[in-house]
């Protein structure tokens, strides 16, 4: 028979709806506004007292709750709108003090059956769930520094190694070195060494009474050189940390020459986000001085938990928290804090060749922290804020080395399994080349978010209707047909997107708008066809036949090159084009499901058994056009 679809396919597109009427239901259970109690630093408890106090205070200043929760790191309170969950933040706030972090958020609403079978509602990016945004500046002058310490410890060594003798080597400016010599010809002689090895660096001569100095300045080609790299080895970390966070569909690029945007949805914790996305940590192990040691190669640092405790250390360091392959945070057989680490290769040829020398001397780990601080000074007569970096250390362990270190080992002495678990995110995810600061930081609260979901979900509806009307009104019982499957196709995007974790922004919603466009085109062309047929006079269900047959070729054109400009939208694009190529390309999919298997299946099912004398589309129907059928 002409339009009769076999058993095992139309169960097959209902099984197909079923299965995504399954995964977009999630959606029909909108997340709870709640706020959100975090500690300000990572050894801030947070326990049922807190939770209590909160509550205290807003049943003293008459805010309903619908809910709350004690989490593992944070206690999560629940509210029915908006207005109760930003005078609740301002409330709770003021009773919590300043150890401890109110921020907003949302809480899961999805009953735990649809949880169980894997259907989670869409996730929101951050101009519809809200969220935070960083802009973040790197630090070049250090960026700088840091690579010249690196080249005072090389150029000190190639010195040694050619026999000859110098009295300092010593930064000299923002972008040059400055080494000390007893006499022009040894100075001449160095010049000449050091310029075969050190060709990115601009030599000048510097007489002075004391000495002869002989003066090294970095030039400005390789200057840029290590700017970018910093920049760049900035980004892949801030990534690798974003990613460690789980944050979905997060943002991180740069802008400019030294700044770097990083925009985290869903994310209302600025101070978690922060002190993870800023630490400038690092790693440093080092061997405990000798008693006989002296002063030049060796320094005093104090504990980090207990800062009355000191110990002196080896200026040598065996290896940084950069030849660190992996870290697990964990706990040892008395229940304390560790993290396990495992080194790369050459890092484990390092610590192996020193603590070959070095059994039942005590190792330390040191934790080097860069910081800053502002302070007002005065420059041409106005005062403006001036950065003052500054850096932090501070030891972690000072153990025993029992045997031969490899490429395994642990780091004990921790306060706690947060710090130890942050310790482990920062060392698997990498350091920062360069110190970052934090220029800009804005918040997009839930209610803003909201707002643009009642939008964009307003300008899908108007034009829905726009369109269901214009088809029923012309294609008659042909345009209920296309009505219903464009229902059950934004049904279907809902559910894809649903399943596969894909996120939702506002240039997305307009991806579904112009999905429903694309949508109900395809049964235009179809349509069109079948009135075509039937004013050559083809019997009606071969014209129905006729009609879907040859438009598919025409609709399987007109979408794949479609879909091929969203694939390289999302392939070329960032953050909102990549929204809007997502939803663009399971619309297209859906579409054209909806739009030739489902309507025929609906077709098929009306008028496949029936004798037809007529079609019933305008302007066929209204101008008499008649056909009579053959069975």
């Amino acid at each position: 028979m002409l339009n009769r679809y076999p058993l095992w396919k139309t169960l097959l597109i209902v099984l197909g709806l079923v299965m995504g009427g399954l995964y977009a239901l999630p959606n029909l259970y909108p997340d709870d506004l709640a706020l959100q109690i975090s500690g300000a630093s990572s050894t801030t408890q947070i326990d049922q007292s807190v939770l209590d106090t909160s509550l205290a205070a807003l049943e003293v200043a008459e805010i309903d709750s619908i809910g709350s929760q004690l989490n593992d790191k944070n206690a999560l309170i629940r509210f029915a709108n908006g207005a109760s969950q930003l005078r609740g933040k301002a409330v709770i706030t003021a009773a919590l003090g300043e150890d401890y972090m109110v921020a907003f958020n949302l809480a899961p609403n999805t009953p735990e059956w649809l949880m169980n079978l894997g259907a989670k509602p869409m996730k929101l990016g951050l101009d519809l769930r809200g969220g935070v945004h960083f802009l973040l500046e790197v630090d070049m002058v250090q960026a700088l520094a840091q690579r010249l310490d690196a080249y005072i410890s090389e150029i000190k060594t190639h010195l040694r190694s050619e026999k000859i003798r110098y009295r300092g080597v010593e930064q000299h400016g923002n972008e040059g070195l400055q080494i000390k010599f007893a006499s022009d010809a040894v100075r001449a002689n160095a010049k000449a060494s050091l310029a075969k090895s050190y060709r990115d660096f601009v030599f000048t001569d510097v007489d002075q009474a004391d000495a002869f100095y002989l003066r090294m300045n970095l030039a400005q080609t390789k200057i840029r050189e290590i700017e970018e790299y910093a920049l760049s080895q900035n980004l892949i970390t801030l990534r690798n940390r974003v990613n460690e966070l789980g944050v979905a569909e997060p943002l991180v690029q740069r802008q400019g020459r030294n700044r770097i945007v990083v925009q985290l949805p869903g994310v209302q914790d600025t101070v978690a986000a922060k002190r993870i996305l800023g630490a400038t940590a690092n790693l440093e192990f080092r061997l405990e001085a000798k008693r006989d040691a002296t002063r030049s190669s060796a320094e005093t640092h104090t504990f980090r938990s207990n800062p009355d405790q000191q110990a002196r250390l080896e200026k040598d360091i065996i290896i940084t928290g950069n030849s660190v392959a992996s870290a697990q945070a964990n706990f040892d057989e008395h229940g304390l804090s560790q993290v396990n680490i495992n080194l790369d290769g050459q890092g484990g040829k390092l610590m192996n060749r020193v603590t070959r020398d070095a059994i039942k001397r005590r190792m330390a780990v040191l934790f080097v922290e860069h910081k800053s601080t502002t302070e007002l000074v005065e420059i041409d007569g106005q005062w403006v804020e001036k950065r003052i970096p500054k850096v932090q250390k501070g030891i972690i362990s000072l153990a025993t080395i029992q045997s031969v270190l490899g490429n395994s080992f642990r780091i004990t002495g921790l306060d706690n399994a947060t710090e130890a678990s942050e310790l482990a995110l920062l060392l698997r995810a990498g350091s920062l080349a360069a110190p970052i600061y934090f220029v800009e930081e804005r918040t997009i609260g839930p209610s803003l978010g909201q707002q643009n979901i009642d939008l964009g979900v307003m300008s899908v509806q108007i034009g829905l209707i726009l369109v269901l009307l214009f088809m029923l009104i012309y294609y008659s019982i042909f345009g209920l047909v296309a009505n219903l499957a464009l229902t059950l196709n934004l049904m279907l995007v809902v559910g894809v997107m649903s399943l596969l974790g894909a996120t939702l922004t506002l240039p997305g919603i307009a991806g579904i708008v112009l999905t429903v466009g694309m949508a109900v085109d395809s049964n235009v062309l179809i349509f069109s066809r079948i009135k075509e047929e039937l004013r050559q006079g083809m019997p009606s269900q071969s014209a129905i036949h006729a009609g879907y047959e040859r438009a598919f070729t025409t609709i399987l054109d007109a979408n794949i090159t479609t879909l091929l400009v969203a694939v390289i939208l999302y392939a070329v694009g960032t953050g909102p084009v990549k929204g809007f190529a997502v939803t663009l390309c399971i619309g297209i999919v859906t579409s054209m499901f909806t739009a030739i298997m489902v309507t025929r299946a609906m077709v098929n099912g009306y008028y496949g058994r029936r004798k037809l004398k007529q079609v019933p589309i305008w302007p066929c129907f209204r101008s008499g056009y008649q056909a009579e059928t053959t069975t």
